[in-house]
């Protein structure tokens, strides 16, 4: 029998439920934002007391968490979803995110919001959820009385096209110099491999034939001598070479693409590690090496520190995003520390706007999701 009409009749009753929950929680954030709003006007009057600068931070974090319900409940009743519109920042001490708060433009954004919300929020939530309890009639003023609300709520906290395009072009100017310094010191390791390794080495054998050519004639086995240690350093600075190369492009990368390369550090793991990946297709060039070389980063961080017993590795392609996540089951409590290697890799994953998360709670594993917006293609390009 086919389900079909009792999910219809479902339909307007799942509505009903919505604009009713919607109501009281407008309700509930009224009642918050009437003693939200006495208390950031007391912690501004203050600021210039230093009571008033944690005062006004905590104000500020209430009015943050009271404006992100309100766009959580307007999303509902608009059936789409409204962006938070904050500044990302990297600042730890309180000082530095005192300053990112008030700096922040959606700051003002909720400050605006928050009188509005007294004066609109409060009383619409109550009479709209007395309505639809009360009286007939409810049911067909109070979702016209909650979507105008909402709509209101949405246009006032919701991000503004030109603070959508300053915040992106900050990012892209960020990635875009993370990327310089990334390459930057990229090619002072390459330099300082080759002084330190290969070049010396071709130095010393140079010199080796060059002193086994004039002991030739007079003293034949010291030329032997000479050629043979001449030849072992070839060898040695071969394998150096070799070495640096598959530091920039490993030769399994470029050979078996992202999938074989990843199941070729999974075998060369000590520990048990279960790979998942279904990708059809190869990502572009740059996008496959550093996606590669963060797995590899994590499965270094994982053999290093976590002392796991499993480690897993799963990769999907879906709606235009390349998502890699490395997990095990080790001690966890890893973080991304400003110096630390998959903060460098986050930056490197930035540079084509992607991403790295981690989560890794004391005693629970550790999960490091990778994340990067691009194209497959079916042949390497």
């Amino acid at each position: 029998m086919s389900s079909s009409p009792p999910d219809r009749r479902d339909r307007p009753r799942t509505r009903h439920r919505t604009y009713i929950g919607a109501a009281a929680a407008f309700f509930g954030l009224g009642i918050a934002s009437i003693v939200l709003l006495p208390l950031v006007i007391v912690s501004a009057a203050l600021i210039a007391v230093w009571v008033g600068i944690p005062m006004l931070a905590l104000s500020l974090q209430l009015l943050r968490l009271t404006s992100m319900g309100y766009r959580r409940v307007a999303g509902r009743v608009l059936r789409h979803q409204v962006e938070p519109p904050y500044r990302r920042s990297e600042a730890r001490g309180f000082i530095d995110r005192f300053r990112n708060r008030i700096t922040d433009p959606t700051t003002y954004r909720d400050l605006l919001w928050l009188p509005l919300a007294v004066v609109v929020g409060f009383p619409l939530g109550i009479t709209a959820l007395v309505f639809y309890l009360v009286f007939p009639v409810g049911v067909f003023v109070s979702p016209v009385l909650l979507r105008v609300f909402s709509a209101l709520a949405g246009t006032v906290l919701r991000r503004a096209d030109s603070e959508q395009m300053a915040q992106r072009i900050g990012e892209l100017s960020r990635s875009r110099a993370d990327a310089v310094d990334i390459q930057a010191a990229e090619l002072r390791r390459i330099e300082r491999d080759l002084h330190d390794g290969a070049q010396a080495r071709l130095v010393a054998l140079s010199m080796n034939l060059g002193l086994a050519e004039q002991l030739m004639d007079k003293d034949p086995d010291a030329s032997r001598e000479l050629i043979a240690e001449s030849r072992q350093s070839a060898s040695v600075a071969l394998s150096d070479l070799r070495g640096l190369v598959r530091g920039i492009l490993p030769p399994v990368l470029a050979d078996r693409g992202l999938v074989g390369a990843i199941q070729a550090l999974a075998l060369g793991h000590p520990g048990p590690v279960e790979v998942d990946l279904d990708i059809q297709g190869h990502p572009p060039a740059p996008v496959e090496s550093a996606m590669y070389f963060a797995v590899a980063e994590a499965l270094s961080n994982s053999a290093k520190h976590a002392m796991a017993q499993h480690t897993w590795i799963w990769g999907r392609y879906t709606d235009g995003r390349l998502h890699l996540s490395v997990g095990d089951d080790g001690i966890g409590g890893a973080v991304l520390s400003p110096q630390g290697g998959l903060t460098g890799l986050g930056r490197r994953l930035a540079a084509f706007d992607g991403s790295v998360a981690v989560a890794s709670p004391p005693g629970g594993g550790t999960i490091v999701n990778l994340e990067v917006p691009c194209a497959l293609s079916s042949v390497r390009t």
